[in-house]
């Protein structure tokens, strides 16, 4: 997300994570940008009062005690969320923007979501929340995220999403884009499958997955999964050229969630998921393998979260509202 907006234009004052290789990989690719390790929770950020344009971030999708009642700002405290929250109220920003998964909307009935937006209102705030998926925003891979964005209740302007922009993004897009494929991007470090793994994946074709295995492969590799309900699409699955990319895990190679790369029997190696996250070619993973593959699995896509971020720096300038005019 920082990384879209510093292309948007914005000029990042404080970034937060409690993730040390994360921490570690913003340090490494922006040695002058002020990243602070530690938790949400030990941050005051009244220093920022009337300074920051924006506030962005994410936290985690928990259920929240309802009774029946919408809960207010206090009562979310020792939540991740409530900290977010308590950011927004310290700084007293214009406008703020929060990522999360799909199923938010859905988490606890929609109590969840519910009980966010007001938390948000009661801080003083007009709400809009969305669904967008990131394919629509020149990234090659199905990613759908709620996005809720706040307009600060003094400004009497509606924030609207950005349009649709560069849909069609596929794999082939992402993974033969740039510099050349074979030396910068397939021949990188990536997890390994089993012998056995490998001869079922062997046997599955581009695009495919477990239904493209005889009944009798299927049955072995997948145990009890095989009888079970569901589509289990990611299973057994090789990705297609031509087709964009399922959402990215924080794993290339799960048994319930495979991304096979589509002509070579190997997962996607890190080089190829940072491509399909629309990373920079130079950006540095700290961490190990496993740590690098989590940390782009985790991230928005670069050039979706530019999308909005542009949407927004527009938004700012067109009212005049902006706090930090450096």
């Amino acid at each position: 997300m920082a990384l879209g907006m510093e292309r948007a234009g914005f000029l990042p004052v404080l970034l937060n994570d409690n993730d040390a290789h994360c921490i570690e990989t913003l340090r490494i690719n922006r040695p002058d940008w002020n990243v602070v390790y530690a938790s949400v929770s030990e941050l005051d950020f009244k220093p920022y009062a009337g300074f920051v344009d924006c506030v962005s971030g994410g936290f985690p999708c928990q259920a929240f005690s309802h009774a029946g009642k919408r809960l207010g700002f206090e009562d979310v405290r020792g939540t991740a969320f409530y900290d977010f929250a308590r950011c927004i109220k310290e700084t007293n920003t214009p406008v703020f923007v929060a990522e999360n998964v799909k199923g938010l909307t859905t988490h606890d009935n929609g109590n969840t979501l519910v009980t966010i937006l007001s938390v948000f209102e009661e801080l003083g705030y007009t709400v809009q929340s969305q669904v967008l998926n990131a394919n629509n925003y020149k990234t090659p891979q199905k990613r759908e995220r709620v996005i809720i964005v706040g307009v600060r209740n003094d400004i009497k302007a509606r924030f609207s999403y950005p349009k649709i922009a560069g849909g069609g993004y596929v794999l082939l897009d992402a993974l033969r884009a740039g510099r050349l494929y074979k030396k910068d991007v397939a021949h990188c470090s990536h997890t390994g499958y089993t012998t056995v793994k490998r001869a079922v994946m062997e046997l599955v074709p581009e695009g495919g997955n477990w239904r493209s295995l005889p009944p009798s492969v299927a049955a072995e590799y997948m145990g009890i999964a095989y009888h079970s309900g569901g589509g289990k699409t990611g299973v057994a699955r090789r990705l297609a050229w031509q087709k964009p990319c399922p959402t990215l895990t924080t794993s290339p190679a799960q048994k319930l969630t495979e991304f096979c790369h589509p002509d070579e029997t190997r997962p996607l190696t890190v080089n190829e998921y940072a491509r399909v996250q629309t990373f920079p070619d130079n950006w540095i993973f700290s961490g190990s393998q496993n740590q690098q593959y989590k940390q782009i699995g985790n991230a928005i896509p670069v050039n979706f979260a530019n999308a909005i971020s542009k949407q927004i720096a527009s938004f700012i300038t067109k009212n005049k509202i902006a706090n930090n005019e450096n």
